[in-house]
């Protein structure tokens, strides 16, 4: 079949056209178990019935407006979002696009252009996203880059010593999602904070794939004790409306008067009428406390799996990461399980990621624990 879109996707031979919950249907009727979440943004499950009815009800209202007018729903989710840790809100349409803002600020506010990332980070794919992400595959074939962005060594506490009052900013993910879910230990995360409050430099977290609840706590990074300074969020923001989010402390708001960036569709009221039903979900219901607990089952489960293929099994809340040895090419796992009608995903490393909605019952759960352990234990 003639194809008019360009081949960037490594796209699977299906089309998913329907879901609900946890689960999707592909055009032929076949029934799968996501466990992907579309990476990580439908964190309530598909078509989630308050995000269908906050959309439906703003959707007769008005769909857009630019951002010349105030916005009551701006202002709404940006409190719910701010409030506890001091942040001021700027809304985007991706992560990538707050990644770029967090960027921009960082360097107008402090005056100051290095800013150091760790390696093997992924920020996104806009330019001066890509060139902070820490993966020369990525970069590859781009240069020249944006300048003045420096990588050091995820957990290596003798890289701590790059930072240094020349810098701007430290920016990094306390999980590195795509980067294979490496989690960050605790003690060089506080480390590294103390010596960027020592050396005034601004510290950003990358929370577009940890955030809003995925790990346990609304945000990873209250998991480490850190207080940065800007913090990026988007993927489950809106439950798969396209929405992003830059939250920056209060300091830091004559950096970013008017002019100084901006944005078409960001913030945009069908986006943040559905973010809006998202953080209200969060605030009725015991949700994180049950990521905990099934993200606690999940690991304790897939560890009981007995299987030379796995070289190690790692997570926090219901972001895992299952890494395969070398000889068992992870697109050949996630295939076999999709057969089996189970979807998942790849990350760095060769390491096989699942990231469910928040929402999956524990029956759902065991259901793709017994497909994961049927791939994972077969003999070819």
């Amino acid at each position: 079949m003639t194809s008019y879109l360009f081949n960037n996707y490594q796209r699977k031979p299906f089309e998913l056209v329907s879901g609900k919950g946890v689960w999707v249907k592909d055009e032929q009727g076949k029934s799968y178990l996501d466990l992907t979440s579309g990476i990580g943004v439908t964190n309530l499950g598909h078509c989630q019935t308050d995000c269908e009815s906050a959309l439906l009800e703003q959707s007769h209202k008005i769909w857009h407006m630019p951002n010349l007018y105030n916005s009551q729903i701006q202002e709404i989710v940006a409190q719910k979002l701010g409030e506890k840790h001091h942040f001021l809100s700027y809304f985007c349409n991706s992560g990538a696009e707050a990644n770029e803002a967090a960027i921009k600020l960082a360097r107008k506010a402090s005056g100051k252009s290095k800013i150091i990332t760790c390696l093997e980070s992924f920020h996104g794919r806009t330019y001066g996203a890509m060139s902070a992400t820490g993966q020369k595959v990525i970069q590859t074939g781009f240069s020249p880059l944006v300048p003045d962005f420096q990588n050091i060594g995820f957990n290596n506490w003798q890289d701590l010593e790059q930072i240094d009052q020349s810098t701007a900013a430290v920016m990094l993910e306390v999980i590195q999602g795509e980067g294979g879910v490496i989690l960050a230990d605790k003690k060089w995360l506080q480390q590294l904070q103390k010596i960027c409050w020592q050396k005034k430099v601004l510290l950003i977290i990358d929370e577009v794939q940890t955030g809003i609840g995925r790990t346990g706590t609304f945000y990873a990074f209250e998991q480490y004790d850190l207080d940065p300074d800007i913090i990026t969020l988007a993927k489950g923001l809106a439950n798969g409306i396209p929405v992003g989010a830059m939250l920056g402390k209060k300091k830091l708001a004559a950096a970013f008067g008017p002019g100084s960036h901006g944005t078409t569709f960001g913030g945009n009221k069908l986006a943040l009428a559905s973010a809006n039903a998202v953080l209200d979900y969060f605030q009725e219901n015991e949700l994180l406390k049950e990521v905990q607990a099934k993200g606690a089952y999940l690991l304790q489960q897939l560890k009981k799996i007995s299987s030379s293929k796995i070289q190690d099994i790692r997570g926090k809340g219901l972001m895992v990461g299952i890494e395969l040895t070398f000889d068992q090419p992870v697109e050949k796992i996630l295939t076999d399980l999709a057969e089996v009608g189970v979807l998942a995903l790849y990350a760095g490393h060769n390491t096989l990621r699942l990231l469910p909605a928040l929402t999956i019952t524990k029956k759902e759960l065991d259901f793709g624990i017994e497909k994961i352990t049927q791939i994972l234990t077969q003999e070819y």
